[in-house]
C-alpha cells in the first residue's frame, strides 16, 4: 500500500510548484492510475514519492518511508523513462548485472525474461530494441527483485494497442497476487479501462480521486465524430430531425468541418446525410472526455478530489478563477441541444477549455451531464453595505481561508474610519469541513482558532472594539501565523543504493560490453609496433624496449590503456547509470570503489604482463634472441612496471569518480607525467640543508624482526619505486584523488 501526504515540489522561480499538496492512497491488490495532461505534475509526484527530488511531504510504502527500507529494490520496482543501460550491452547481460546489484540469484534474469516474453531477444543489444521491447525490458528490470509495489511513469506511452493491452495485463496480474501498482497516463480512456482507481491531477493539484466506475460515469461519454465539408447544414438537419422525433440530441460544432454528436448513432447520422446528399468524410464512434474537473465534488463535501481547508466561498472563487482561465485560452465551439420536449436551445457561442470532456450515461438511468453545465457563480459583495477592510499581509507559508462575516446589526456597526475585523480560520486536513460558528459568538469577535477559550466561557459577550488599520494588520498577521498548520517535512534526495554484491556487479559490468577487450587488443598492437620501430632505430635501453616506452612519450601505451579502462569503470556509470532509477546520481560507496579498484588492478596486471610478453615475442620473431633476453635486474624493473600500470589504472578510476567523466579520468592519468612529475623534479633538485641519505639502512635497522620469505626485499623494492620521480608523483596523485573521492562521498552521505 502506498500512502502519499502533502507532496509539494519546490517553487520554480516565478512559476507555481509542479506538485502542490498532493495526497492519495494506492491500495494493495489494486491498480491505481495517476491521470493528468502533459505538464500536470505526474512525474514530479512520482519523483517526490521515490525521494528523487527535493520538496515537501512524505510517502509510506507499507507503512515505511523509502529511506527507512534496507533494500528499496526489493520493496519498490521503478520504471521512469527509458531503460538506463549501455546500448552495447545485451538484454540478458544487463539483467544479470542488475541481479548482482539487487542481491538476487542470477537465474532470476532468465525467469523475468520468460515472464515478459523476451527469451528470443535475450542476446539483442539494448540500443537495437524497439519501443515495445524496451518497455518489456523496463518491466523486467522492475520485477527483477520481486517487489511488492510497482511504480511506473507512462509505461504505455508510444506502444501499440496490442502491446498496451499486454502491459496492463501484466500489471493486473501483479495486483492480483497482492501487489500494489501505480502508473501514470495522460489518456483518460486508458485509465478507465486499466485501473481500479483513478487519481486526477490538474496543474499540479489533486482534483479527483475516484473509483474507475465512477470516473467513467462522470468524465467519459460516447459520441459520434463526423467530418463533412457541409458540417453546418448537417448539424441543422440533425437538430431538426431530433426535434421532430422528440429525442435528446446534442450537436457540437468544434470548428472547421468537424462535428461531435451526442445521443445519436453512426447509422442514423449516415442515413440522414445520405438522404440529403451530404458528403461525409468521417463517421466513427468515440469516447468524449469532459476534462479533469468533470463530476468532481468540491467545497465542503468529503471527496478525495476536494481541496482541503477551503470553505464554500473559497471554492467558488477558485472554480471561477479556473473558468475564467479556461475561457481566456479556449477554442470557440457552437452547441445545438435538442431537448426531449421538442424545444431547442438557442445556438450560441461558448468556450470550452482544451481537452474538455463529456460524461457517459449512467447504468441506473441517471441524467447525463451536458456541456452547458452551470458555471460556478462569483461571490460579490455590495459596495454600499460593505465595510472597508485592510489588505491581508502576504504569508509565504500555506494558504489561509478568509471567511467574510454576515451583516451585523446597525447598532454594532463600527465607525466609517474604522477597519472591519476579519475572521481568519486555519486550514484543516483534507476531508474535514470547516467548523461552524458557535451560537454565542458575536460576529465581530476575532477567531484565532483556539476553541478552548470559547468553550470555557460559553456565555461571555464581547464588547465591540474599534481598531486602527495598522493595529489590525499586526494582530491579524500574528494570529494568522499562529493558526497556520505545520508544513510537511522536507524531502531530501535519496542517493542511489550501492550494489549488494559489488564485486560481481563490477565484473559483469566490465565483461558485458566489448570496450575493454577492444582497448586491450589496441594496446597490444600499438605496443608491438612501437617496440619494432624502437628496435630498428636503436639507442633504446632494453627495459624500455620491452615496455614499448620511447623517451618522447610521457607514458607507455600499456599505462595509457590501463588508465582508460580505469576511467571507463566510473565514466560508464555516469554516462549510462544502471543503478539509478531516474538515470541520475551514481552511488559513491566504499564497497563499490573497492570493487572497481580490484577489477582495475586485475585488468592492469593482465595488460602489463601481456604487453611485455607480446613485445618480447615480436622482437624475437623479427630481430632474433638478442633483444628478447630477460634483464638481470628483472625484479625491481617488474615492480616498477607493475606499479606504473596499476597506478595509472587507479588514477583513472578515482579521477572519473571524482569528476564524473571518462575524459576527466584520462586527463588525470596524463597529467601525472606532464604536470606532477616536473613539479616533483623541481622540488627534489632544489637546494636543501639536509638529505635523506642512508634511509634504507636506517629502515632495515628499525625493522628488527626478519620478515618471512624475505619480505624486507619486497618492501625495499617498493620504497625504491616510490622514491623515483614518476613513482612519487603517481603516489601523490593517487593520495590526492583518494582523499577527494572520500570527501565527496562523505559530503553526499551527510546531506
Amino acid at each position: 500500500m502506498i500512502q502519499a501526504f502533502g507532496l509539494t515540489s519546490n517553487p520554480r522561480k516565478e512559476l507555481p510548484p509542479a506538485a502542490d499538496d498532493v495526497s492519495f492512497e494506492a491500495r494493495a491488490g489494486r491498480v491505481t492510475a495517476l491521470l493528468g495532461a502533459p505538464g500536470a505534475g505526474k512525474t514530479t509526484v512520482l519523483r517526490l514519492m521515490l525521494e528523487l527530488q527535493q520538496g515537501r511531504g512524505f510517502t509510506y510504502f507499507r507503512g515505511r518511508p523509502l529511506h527507512r527500507i534496507a533494500h528499496p529494490s526489493r520493496e519498490v520496482g521503478v520504471l521512469l523513462g527509458d531503460v538506463p543501460g549501455h546500448p552495447a550491452r545485451t538484454v540478458r547481460g544487463h539483467l544479470r548485472m542488475l541481479c548482482a546489484a539487487a542481491g538476487v540469484p542470477v537465474r532470476r534474469a532468465d525467469e523475468v525474461l520468460e515472464a515478459v516474453g523476451l527469451v528470443s531477444l535475450r542476446d539483442e543489444r539494448l540500443g537495437a530494441l524497439a519501443r515495445g521491447m524496451d518497455r518489456r525490458l523496463g518491466l523486467a528490470c522492475a520485477l527483477l527483485a520481486d517487489p511488492h509495489t510497482l511504480v511506473l511513469d507512462g509505461p504505455a506511452d508510444g506502444l501499440s494497442v496490442r502491446e498496451s493491452h499486454w502491459l496492463h495485463g501484466m500489471l493486473r496480474a501483479h495486483a492480483a497476487q497482492g501487489g500494489t501498482v501505480l502508473f501514470t497516463t495522460a489518456d483518460p480512456k486508458e485509465a478507465a479501462r486499466s485501473a481500479d482507481r483513478v487519481v486526477t491531477l490538474e496543474q499540479g493539484r489533486l482534483v479527483a480521486d475516484q473509483e474507475a466506475v465512477e470516473f467513467s460515469r462522470t468524465r467519459l461519454r460516447p459520441r459520434v465524430a463526423v467530418r463533412s465539408p457541409h458540417a453546418a447544414r448537417l448539424a441543422a438537419l440533425l437538430a431538426k430531425q431530433a426535434r421532430t422525433a422528440q429525442r435528446s440530441v446534442e450537436v457540437v460544432r468544434e470548428g472547421g468541418n468537424r462535428l461531435s454528436v451526442y445521443g445519436s448513432t453512426c447509422a442514423e447520422i449516415g442515413e440522414t446525410a445520405f438522404r440529403h446528399g451530404i458528403v461525409v468524410h468521417q463517421l466513427a464512434d468515440e469516447i468524449g472526455d469532459m476534462g479533469p474537473g468533470a463530476g468532481t465534488v468540491h467545497a465542503d463535501e468529503p471527496q478525495g478530489g476536494s481541496a482541503p481547508g477551503l470553505g464554500k466561498a473559497g471554492q467558488a472563487a477558485r472554480e471561477l478563477h479556473r473558468t475564467d482561465a479556461a475561457q481566456s485560452s479556449a477554442d470557440t465551439i457552437e452547441i445545438v441541444r435538442v431537448e426531449p420536449d421538442g424545444t431547442s436551445a438557442e445556438a450560441g457561442h461558448v468556450t470550452e477549455a482544451p481537452g474538455a470532456t463529456v460524461a457517459p450515461p449512467a447504468a441506473n438511468d441517471e441524467p447525463r451531464p451536458t456541456l452547458d453545465a452551470p458555471k460556478p457563480t462569483a461571490v460579490t459583495a455590495d459596495p454600499d453595505n460593505a465595510d472597508p477592510l485592510p489588505a491581508l499581509p502576504a504569508v509565504p507559508a500555506a494558504p489561509v481561508a478568509v471567511a467574510v462575516e454576515p451583516p451585523r446589526p446597525a447598532k454594532l456597526r463600527p465607525t466609517a474610519d474604522a477597519a472591519e475585523p476579519v475572521t481568519v480560520e486555519p486550514l484543516l486536513p483534507a476531508g474535514h469541513a470547516q467548523p461552524a460558528a458557535e451560537p454565542h459568538e458575536r460576529p465581530d469577535a476575532l477567531s484565532t482558532g483556539h476553541a478552548s477559550n470559547v468553550e470555557a466561557h460559553p456565555h461571555e459577550t464581547t464588547t465591540p472594539r474599534t481598531f486602527h488599520p495598522a493595529d489590525t494588520r499586526t494582530a491579524r498577521t500574528a494570529r494568522t501565523l499562529d493558526a497556520l498548520p505545520p508544513l510537511p517535512p522536507p524531502i531530501s534526495v535519496r542517493p542511489a543504493p550501492s550494489p549488494l554484491r559489488p564485486l560481481r556487479y563490477e565484473i559483469r559490468r566490465a565483461a558485458g560490453i566489448g570496450t575493454g577487450f577492444i582497448t586491450g587488443a589496441a594496446v597490444l598492437v600499438v605496443s608491438a609496433v612501437t617496440a619494432v620501430v624502437l628496435a630498428r632505430i636503436g639507442h633504446t635501453p632494453q627495459p624500455r624496449l620491452l615496455a614499448a616506452w620511447p623517451q618522447e612519450l610521457p607514458l607507455p601505451p600499456a599505462a595509457l590503456g590501463a588508465g582508460l579502462l580505469g576511467a571507463l569503470a566510473f565514466g560508464d556509470e555516469f554516462r549510462h547509470p544502471a543503478l539509478a532509477a531516474d538515470g541520475g546520481t551514481v552511488p559513491r560507496r566504499l564497497g563499490l570503489l573497492a570493487a572497481k579498484l580490484l577489477v582495475a588492478t586485475a585488468t592492469a596486471l593482465m595488460l602489463a604482463a601481456l604487453t611485455v610478453g607480446c613485445d618480447a615475442e615480436v622482437l624475437y620473431l623479427v630481430y632474433g634472441r638478442e633483444l628478447a633476453q630477460v634483464p638481470a635486474d628483472w625484479l625491481p624493473l617488474s615492480a616498477s612496471w607493475i606499479g606504473l600500470v596499476v597506478g595509472c589504472a587507479w588514477a583513472g578510476v578515482l579521477a572519473a569518480g571524482v569528476f564524473r567523466s571518462t575524459t576527466a579520468g584520462l586527463a588525470a592519468v596524463a597529467a601525472v607525467p606532464l604536470l606532477v612529475v616536473p613539479a616533483v623534479h623541481k622540488v627534489l633538485e632544489g637546494p636543501s640543508v639536509r638529505t635523506a641519505a642512508g634511509l634504507p639502512v636506517r629502515l632495515r635497522e628499525a625493522l628488527l624482526p626478519r620478515w618471512p620469505f624475505g619480505g624486507e626485499r619486497y618492501l625495499e623494492a617498493a620504497l625504491s619505486v616510490v622514491s623515483q620521480p614518476v613513482g612519487g608523483a603517481l603516489t601523490l596523485s593517487l593520495t590526492a584523488l583518494l582523499c577527494a573521492y572520500l570527501l565527496t562521498a562523505l559530503r553526499s552521505r551527510f546531506r
